[in-house]
């Protein structure tokens, strides 16, 4: 099967989040199972052209009121060599830093337009190749409008009139909703503005279009497929998605096992696996060293490493009217140690508290090595989302034996099996409300399970470890989606 992947990032080359990851490893993945996989993105400032190989002659690109000329180059995916990937050059476009906004301007004022030339270019990039895929997969609210021009423009074209679409939604939190004189920058026909489903409060929305149009839509937990057709998770667009929901698939995110295994992880200190725990005492003492904390094996460290932002619930741990993380450091024999960045006001209470609790240490920023250490060296790790489209820090946890403390929701409940402390089965901790209360509760519920059931917690770390997070089985549940899509949209 032919596969042409639209993302705004993808690592190595561009990441804000997970999405990046997400884009590279499924496609990676499928052309593993045997398929011929593209990627089209943007070349940003910071990808390097000379490491790139360019195509010969430009590429002129539909978009607007006009025509854009750009450059196309090409690199292999890192690790997948079979993977092309191909860059849309436009400096004016895309010649800056940050891929949908900076510090000082979140929101690029000209993303309908930047993302507008992405898609118009990708179908341009297949022409240019004389390559014609079989599905094309947008990702996300800057691909929205991939789907839009597949059923509305390009099936009009005998090259595009057996592919079908596929729309993936990361996270229903960011739309692309842009004010309606933006339109004109899309460079589709007026009446497309309704009739492709852009409409939303006298504004445009891509992602509502992106479901309107696409012939399936998948999003990245069963969970939270079911969440995002709520009134609590769908950010206004449930009612689209309940009606669409015959076409709507949740398929959870698998981990990259080359890089999160810690039987052949190289940044630990030492590795080890469900068969022999040893190393993991080896990663806690130096996870306590690296972080100023007494050097103790019999007490929990729990571990959290997050953007600092309301989605990770963040507020309901460090707000300093609720006091619940004063408290559970306070109150418990524990140690503590966080990774992250974010909302200003989270970080400077994290310093603060940092004075006030001898169990406390955080490092404000990110460290990839640095984060590996908290998976391997920690006994518990903390994930109190408001809400939770896939995640993956409690499947690295998992893996690594290291018990996840996760708020019921979205790819968390899908990944995470909860306690029974009569039997000792299960792979983590689970609460429902996201309350300071809540968090409170299932942190020391853990940390009795530590102290007072050992052979329940080895029971359990054994068990996480042993999870099956390989792309694998995403894979060919993406490739039942790619077929339905091709019935659907192409008989």
């Amino acid at each position: 099967m032919k596969i042409l992947m639209v993302s705004a990032e993808a690592v190595p080359f561009a990441k804000t989040g997970g999405l990046a990851d997400a884009v590279s490893a499924l496609a990676g993945n499928l052309s593993e199972l045997g398929h011929d996989v593209k990627i089209v993105m943007p070349r940003y400032y910071k990808i390097d052209r000379k490491k790139l190989t360019k195509l010969e002659g430009p590429l002129g690109v539909p978009v607007g009121t006009g025509q854009e000329w750009t450059a196309v180059y090409e690199a292999p995916l890192p690790g997948f060599p079979k993977v092309e990937v191909y860059f849309l050059d436009h400096e004016q476009c895309f010649g800056r830093d940050g891929v949908y906004g900076t510090k000082a301007e979140p929101d690029f004022f000209d993303n309908p337009y930047r993302f507008s030339l992405l898609a118009h270019g990708a179908f341009q990039v297949c022409n240019k190749l004389q390559w014609f895929p079989d599905i094309v997969h947008a990702h996300d609210w800057s691909a929205g409008l991939v789907p839009v021009l597949l059923k509305h423009v390009c099936r009009q074209q005998p090259q595009f009139r057996n592919t079908a679409s596929v729309y993936t939604i990361h996270n229903m939190g960011y739309q692309g909703v842009y004010g309606k004189e933006k339109f004109t920058d899309l460079g589709i026909d007026w009446g497309l503005y309704y009739g492709a489903g852009f409409e939303r409060n006298g504004a445009i929305n891509f992602m509502q279009a992106g479901i309107s149009c696409a012939d399936m839509v998948t999003t990245v937990s069963p969970t939270y497929a079911a969440e995002i057709q709520t009134v609590e998770g769908g950010f206004g667009l449930d009612g689209l998605l309940r009606v669409r929901s015959d076409v709507v698939r949740g398929i959870v995110n698998g981990v990259d096992t080359a890089t999160w295994n810690p039987e052949t992880d190289k940044t630990l200190p030492a590795n080890y696996s469900a068969r022999d725990l040893k190393g993991k005492a080896i990663c806690k003492k130096e996870l306590q060293e690296f972080f100023g904390l007494p050097v103790r094996p019999d007490v929990p460290v729990i571990g959290l490493i997050s953007r600092l932002v309301s989605q990770k619930g963040i507020s309901e741990v460090f707000a300093p009217n609720y006091g619940s993380f004063f408290n559970i450091c306070a109150t418990m024999d524990i140690q503590f140690v966080l990774l992250g960045s974010g909302e200003r006001w989270c970080e400077n209470e994290i310093n603060a508290l940092q004075s006030k609790l001898p169990n406390f240490r955080a490092k404000i920023g990110y460290n990839e090595k640095l984060s590996h250490l908290i998976e391997a060296g920690s006994d518990f790790f903390l994930m109190p989302s408001q809400y939770e489209p896939c995640g993956l820090n409690q499947m690295y946890s998992e893996l690594y034996g290291t018990l996840p403390i996760v708020r019921r929701t979205g790819g968390l409940a899908d990944t995470v099996e909860n306690y029974n402390q009569d039997t000792g089965d299960g792979t983590g901790f689970m609460f429902d409300s996201l309350t300071p209360r809540s968090i409170y509760d299932t942190v020391g519920w853990a940390v009795w399970a530590y102290y007072n059931k050992k052979d329940h917690i080895k029971k359990m770390q054994k068990k996480a470890m042993q999870q099956d997070f390989t792309w694998e089985a995403s894979c060919k549940k993406y490739v039942d989606v790619y077929n339905e899509a091709i019935f659907r949209g192409c008989r």
